[in-house]
């Protein structure tokens, strides 16, 4: 199990906790390389409060200021639905908690049921997606479940009042068309030129893919997209964040394309910096 800076706790001492570290090893809905279904287990060994301490830049020290436990990982042995049906469970079990889920990917389709869980209780509900690619597509390849189509998904089926995308630079005529319909506001990377100062008013989800960061901070994803945000950049969005953040998945980390580790770490860096706002919201 993980060891988040020694944030976490024994689940079986702290049975009513705050936060749920959730992972969801699964990568069948990749289109191009397979490997995030490693995205867990590389998150959870970079980590070790060896390297980490449980403070963030904030001052919020987790170890302290919350009950942060490991539920260990969704049973993904079988066929794609049951896959996302048992994320979706899993999802359903710690809200029902009143705690935010932490959900470590897996590849980015597993989005769409971890929504599905939150409809059920936070409604409405704003989403924060930073991604290279904006993942609208309506199918690819004939799969409308793809890791390219949760968020067609996610607001045909009404799961979100409000989506801001962040980093985007990958993004076709047909993206754009189902942004504009559904009235999603992209901020591609295009246009970014200084800090990014973002309100909600709902709550918010953060769904960030890893492939948001440029591959020069991040070369282990399936995509490289260059041109992306600097880990520095994400972190200040969040931090800077007004509102209640209330989950939080962290998608398409390829150890198989990150020897050094480092694109774990900054996944693991942006789970800390995202909990210490969990704890201490704007």
């Amino acid at each position: 199990m993980s060891d988040f800076g020694g944030a976490v706790k024994p689940l079986s001492e702290n049975p009513e906790y705050r936060m749920a570290i959730l992972g969801v090893p699964f990568d069948e809905k990749s289109s191009y390389l397979r490997g995030a279904a490693g995205g867990p287990a590389a998150v959870r060994a970079v980590s070790t409060g060896k390297c980490y301490c449980g403070y963030t830049e904030l001052g919020v020290n987790l170890e302290e200021e919350t009950v942060l436990v490991d539920l260990g990982d969704v049973d993904t042995s079988g066929d794609p639905d049951k896959t996302f049906a048992l994320t979706e469970k899993a999802v359903a079990r710690i809200l029902e908690k009143g705690a935010v889920p932490i959900v470590l990917g897996g590849d980015h389709s597993i989005t769409y049921p971890i929504l599905r869980a939150f409809a059920r209780v936070h409604k409405p509900l704003d989403i924060l997606h930073f991604d290279a690619h904006p993942d609208l597509y309506d199918d690819l390849y004939g799969d409308r479940l793809s890791h390219a189509c949760p968020f067609a998904r996610i607001l045909e089926d009404g799961l979100a009042a409000g989506v801001v995308q962040v980093g985007v630079r990958a993004i076709t005529a047909a993206h754009r068309a189902k942004a504009l319909k559904h009235g999603v506001r992209m901020i591609e990377m295009k246009d970014i030129v200084g800090p990014l100062h973002l309100r909600f008013a709902n709550p918010v989800y953060i769904s960030f893919d890893m492939d948001a960061l440029d591959p020069a901070f991040a070369p282990g994803v399936s995509h490289h997209e260059p041109g992306g945000l600097a880990t520095r950049q994400a972190i200040q969005v969040i931090q800077e964040l007004k509102g209640k953040i209330v989950g939080l998945d962290i998608v398409e980390l390829n150890p198989t394309r990150d020897p050094s580790g480092i694109t774990a770490a900054a996944a693991f860096k942006i789970i800390k910096e995202t909990a210490g706002r969990i704890v201490r919201p704007s």
